[in-house]
């Protein structure tokens, strides 16, 4: 039987995304997406530091070989993040603006492949609207490619196989709540063979973020449900973890043996006598071991 879910952090965010554990600082970082706050929480201490961003910031990645420099997918594009020290105001410079197809849209969910390019989709924020005008992009440093995957409303829960062959990728809109699996060319980035690997209909929860396990298993939060799934390679739903929040968002593998999963989730507006923790962050002993994420490479 696992423990239960332990608080982290009690950050309240509006939207907790993104959450990537780095190793040398041993150090989580998150973002808070609609107030563009991107967090950092120390496993040493405790000690927590913000920089605030000029758009809303949806997903990231750390720069190799550069200490407090980020990729990262804001609204209008991606750009290149410096953290000044101590926390502030964050330097942003544009790398490629996105072709939105219309108005009001913005990065949501992404992360590097396992070679180190950064690949994040995007979405229309107006959800009710259901228009499937997502796309996902690939940024390795030399131009943004549409890899033309749609058609897709909210474009969520990227991950990739232990080996980089496989990449996962979710739509998170009440009206999809699917999870696919593709082939991946390690070699172009490219993904193909789109196949369903998970229908998340008839589960608790809509898909949102997600991470893959050393064991080449899909963790994924069950947003609305307070739950995260863990899927075998073929599909299988092996386990469920409960967080004490209805909106989980995203996890990821953290910890100084990898082997904790750290939750980001939700604060919604409204009465919240029931889930008075929403917007923190978590971590849950699952008894697996994770994977590091990879770092940007590109130029």
């Amino acid at each position: 039987m696992q423990a239960a879910a332990e608080l982290v952090c009690d950050a309240r965010c509006a939207t907790g995304e993104s959450p990537v554990w780095v190793a040398a600082e041993q150090s989580l970082y998150w973002a808070d997406i609609p107030r563009g706050v991107l967090h950092r929480w120390r496993a040493a201490d405790g000690a927590r530091t913000q920089w605030q961003l000029p758009q809303m910031l949806a997903c990231m990645a750390p720069w190799a070989g550069e200490p407090r420099q980020w990729i990262a997918g804001l609204e209008d594009g991606l750009y290149r993040i410096t953290l000044p020290e101590g926390g502030g105001d964050a330097q942003a410079k544009p790398l490629a603006l996105a072709p939105h197809a219309r108005p009001g849209m913005r990065f949501n969910d992404g992360r590097c492949d396992r070679q180190g390019r950064f690949l994040a989709g995007t979405m229309l924020l107006d959800m009710a609207a259901a228009q499937s005008v997502g796309q996902v992009y690939r940024w390795n440093g030399a131009g943004l490619a549409d890899l033309d995957l749609g058609p897709l409303i909210v474009p969520n829960g990227m991950a990739f196989s232990p080996d980089g062959r496989t990449m996962y990728l979710s739509d998170s809109h009440p009206q999809v709540q699917a999870v696919w699996a593709f082939d991946y060319d390690t070699d172009s980035g490219t993904p193909h063979n789109r196949r369903l690997f998970v229908d998340m209909r008839p589960l608790p929860g809509r898909p949102d973020g997600a991470a893959v396990d050393a064991d080449g298993c899909y963790w994924i939060c069950g947003n609305d449900a307070g739950l995260v799934h863990r899927f075998t390679p073929d599909g299988r739903l092996d386990r469920s973890l409960a967080v004490p929040v209805k909106k989980p968002a995203m996890c990821a593998f953290g910890g100084a043996g990898l082997d904790t999963l750290f939750v980001t989730s939700i604060r919604p507006e409204g009465d919240l006598a029931d889930q008075p923790l929403a917007g923190g962050v978590f971590a849950l002993r699952p008894g697996v071991q994770g994977l590091a994420e990879p770092p940007f490479l590109g130029s």
